[in-house]
């Protein structure tokens, strides 16, 4: 892979959809970076609230092109914003996040000083709908060659990463078949050909809000699930066993613990618990969760 400079052009894509009351605030973000080669492609999926008026706004704004199309899904939407724009690095935000004005500054010096690395993220702090801070816990992060610790947990924060085109096109872009869990698809996808690296300050801030997609969890692992099946089938080898058998007790272990806390589906989640031991006999989190379900209410 080419190496880069402190001036290379950031294409930024935001793919919006009836987040009018947050756009500008991200938008805002953006045009705030202190790394001042950066342009914004904001792609409306069919929006039906006041966005289209909001972003009339930055019409014919020097450094932002507008693009609207009829609701398609963030994929399409994200792919779209990605050919408009002509940066030899993209970099995502979500309509409802925010960047941290050095964002950009902070993590672009880490391209230039390692060509193999293709994506570069960081932390990221937790915000109400309202933008008042949240708590939140740590955050494990890797460098490197990274498939095996992704299959276990997505821990790339969407709004925090920034790709090298040249990556990003090698792997064809988003899948615009996935409705859910886009970013893990393309997070795991991207480290089968490109090293990670990560600041580990925060770069941006993630808001946690009703209306949110992501809190679809049965939906969510369902997705995920078959994020990692298609990632094993097309990459056979990348990731060594043990840590395969690992990543599936994780997942189904977790997903055990939403059916049964969230849903009250004893029964499922015990499927859950045992098909994670099934794939690893001693993984104790599985055991502790099937035990502490023996002693939940029955689900109606």
């Amino acid at each position: 892979m080419s190496g880069s400079s402190a001036g290379d052009l950031v294409s930024v894509v935001i793919a919006t959809y009836n987040m009018g009351r947050y756009l500008p605030q991200a938008v805002q973000s953006v045009l705030g970076q202190s790394y001042a080669n950066v342009d914004l492609q904001i792609v409306d999926d069919g929006s039906t609230d006041d966005t289209p008026a909001i972003l009339r706004r930055w019409d014919g704004h020097p450094r932002v092109r507008l693009y609207s199309q009829a609701n398609a899904g963030k994929a399409r939407a994200m792919n779209q914003g990605v050919a408009l724009s002509g940066g030899s690095f993209i970099a995502f935000l979500d309509a409802d996040d925010v960047w941290l004005p050095e964002k950009l500054s902070r993590q672009m010096p880490l391209f230039a000083a390692r060509s193999e690395v293709g994506v570069v993220y960081s932390d990221y702090e937790r915000m109400d709908g309202a933008g008042a801070p949240l708590p939140k816990g740590p955050t494990h992060l890797h460098r490197g060659r990274v498939s095996g610790p992704l299959l276990i947990e997505n821990f790339v924060p969407y709004s925090t990463g920034v790709v090298r085109r040249e990556c990003f096109e090698r792997i064809g872009g988003f899948d615009e078949t996935i409705r859910m869990g886009l970013d893990y698809d393309l997070w795991l996808r991207l480290s089968a050909h490109c090293q990670f690296d990560f600041i580990p300050a925060p770069t941006a801030r993630y808001r946690i809000w009703a209306g949110q997609m992501s809190k679809n969890y049965r939906q969510r692992y369902k997705s995920g699930i078959r994020i990692m099946q298609n990632f094993l089938e097309r990459n056979p080898g990348t990731v060594e066993q043990a840590v395969v058998r690992s990543a599936w007790a994780h997942t189904y272990t977790g997903r055990g613990n939403v059916l049964l806390w969230r849903e009250k589906d004893r029964r499922a989640a015990l499927r859950d618990y045992l098909r994670a031991l099934s794939f690893r006999p001693a993984y104790w989190p599985a055991w502790r969760a099937m035990l502490r379900s023996l002693v939940t209410t029955r689900a109606p």
